[in-house]
């Protein structure tokens, strides 16, 4: 099975680098090598730095791709009817096990990204900025970062005449800690979870502050942007979407790198450079809330948000994932599906319910379930889409049905035969459920939910109390998830086995 990605994989541009310049010589650019590298950093107004992104068409890049510009503009008329001082929250959590891209940013070129952050500071005339990880190599590179500035959360630094603080937030490491209402909310004191009411930081964010809230990377981009100009930012990428973009390449690649190439360079060039086999059976975009491409359009596919989107896939927050043609691609869905389920925060009933009946399903049509089964995938992801606190039911959901659209013949080869002949190899990397040890320190062995048959009675309950991981099958007894259980899941994984009426559920350790 695939391990974790490491936190600082491989570096590698494809052109001249920009984001990732300097770090061919350094392991860390601290703010003296920073500047050697990338020079001062030039103010802007509200207006000027609103017009620029707006000219360089930046798009946030950790996985909606919403116009920067139109959020600069929202927060700056809000924070002037309310005549309140704004906040700006750099969102560096990145949940998805298969992106690397801020980490790299945040924990070799902090700088770059706090040169945005600030710069649409001074812009707003915001008072505090706060940026969120979930590592703590990213959170040391942060705080050094923001010491070497003589930033902190006491004592702020005069920015055009306005004093602002700056502090580092540490989130676990989970999924929803990278949805940016549970980042604000965490930022504020509270659970990092999503509310259960839908907002917009542009009106009422960071302590009911208006709030700019975007993507390391797009502050990064935003710094580079300011620096170049709007013609020299333009002088790579395409008319429509200047500039370059980071992807985190992984999956059946002989290492995981952090790329970044120029947008509208051709997927299948980014895969070569990497060393992936010429022909993949199929290219994972966007990462886990993305979506599958087909052989064939991802031949063809351009890496911009309108070349995928064009296809079938997605830029998101950056990942690309080829799949290598000896393994079963329903299967290695299955497992990236049982993992979502559980990354599920709990709270929306059509989430912590929906999710597993959902990676469920799928996993019935690659056991040859036949037409119902697959109905039953198509229903289940109609009923969380729009559903829940923050968008990961609909983009668990989207990464589901793009496999039943990317691989057809699969798919027949499953519901009306005896499947497709090949093992799920476990290529698309996934986060070890298994923590430190408390006491020693040493990593935990990854543990298993199991059953004992001759015991088990059908009595339902470990499916009422962990539904993320156990559901009642067709025949009335639990069915378990394929994956490890996760830290966050492993106290009520305990209970279910202690409340067993039979004792036929029990944890099992990997070896």
């Amino acid at each position: 099975m695939s391990a974790a990605l490491p936190e600082q994989p491989a570096v590698l541009s494809l052109g001249p680098p920009r984001l990732l310049a300097g770090l061919d010589r350094a392991a860390r650019l601290d703010r003296s090598a920073h500047l050697s590298v990338h020079g001062s950093l030039p103010r802007h107004t509200e207006e000027q730095l609103a017009a620029l992104a707006e000219a360089v068409a930046l798009r946030g890049r950790g996985g909606a791709g919403f116009p920067f510009a139109q959020k600069l503009r929202a927060v700056g008329r809000m924070a002037q009817r309310r005549s309140a001082r704004p906040a700006v929250v750099v969102n560096g959590c990145e949940g998805d096990p298969s992106c690397r891209k801020d980490a790299v940013l945040l924990g070799r070129a902090p700088h770059l990204v706090l040169d945005g952050a600030l710069l649409a500071a001074a812009a707003l005339g915001a008072g505090s900025v706060v940026v969120g990880v979930t590592r703590a190599a990213a959170e040391a590179s942060v705080r050094e970062a923001l010491a070497e500035r003589g930033l902190t959360d006491r004592h702020g630094r005069p920015v055009r005449g306005l004093s602002v603080r700056a502090r580092v937030v540490r989130l676990p490491e989970r999924l929803v800690s990278g949805e940016s209402s549970a980042l604000l909310r965490a930022a504020d004191g509270g659970p990092p979870l999503p509310p259960g009411r839908h907002g917009r930081a542009s009106q009422e964010g960071l302590s009911g502050a208006p709030t700019l809230l975007s993507n390391a990377e797009t502050y990064a981009q935003l710094a580079l942007a300011a620096r170049l100009g709007a013609e020299g930012y333009a002088a790579a990428g395409t008319a429509g979407e200047p500039g370059t973009v980071l992807l985190t390449v992984s999956g059946a690649v002989p290492e995981p790198q952090v790329v970044e190439a120029p947008s509208g360079v051709p997927l299948a060039s980014v895969l070569t450079a990497c060393g992936a086999a010429p022909a993949p059976q199929a290219v994972l975009t966007g990462g886990y809330h993305g979506a599958w491409l087909d052989a064939a359009a991802a031949a063809a596919a351009p890496v911009s948000y309108e070349g995928l989107a064009a296809r079938g896939g997605t830029l998101g927050a950056g990942a690309v994932l080829p799949l290598p043609a000896d393994t079963c691609p329903l299967g290695e869905t299955v497992r990236v599906a049982h993992w979502l389920a559980a990354e599920s925060a709990g709270q929306c009933g059509p989430c912590r319910l929906g999710l597993p009946t959902l990676a469920g399903a799928l996993a019935d049509v690659t056991a040859g379930g036949g037409q119902g089964a697959l109905e039953a995938v198509r229903e289940a992801a109609g009923a969380v889409r729009g559903r829940g606190a923050c968008g990961h039911p609909d983009g668990a959901a989207r990464f589901v049905l793009s496999a039943l659209s990317a691989f057809t013949d699969d798919l027949a080869a499953h519901v009306l035969g005896a499947g497709c002949g090949r093992p799920t190899a476990g290529v698309l990397p996934l986060p070890p459920s298994g923590g430190p040890d408390a006491a020693t320190g040493a990593p935990r062995r990854v543990e298993r939910l199991a059953v004992d048959w001759t015991l088990c009675k059908g009595h339902g309950l470990c499916a009422d109390l962990l539904p993320q991981l156990v559901r009642t099958g067709p025949d009335g007894y639990p069915a378990l998830a394929d994956a490890g259980v996760p830290d966050h899941l492993r106290g009520r994984a305990q209970r279910a086995v202690r409340r067993c009426p039979a004792l036929a559920l029990r944890l099992d350790k990997e070896r």
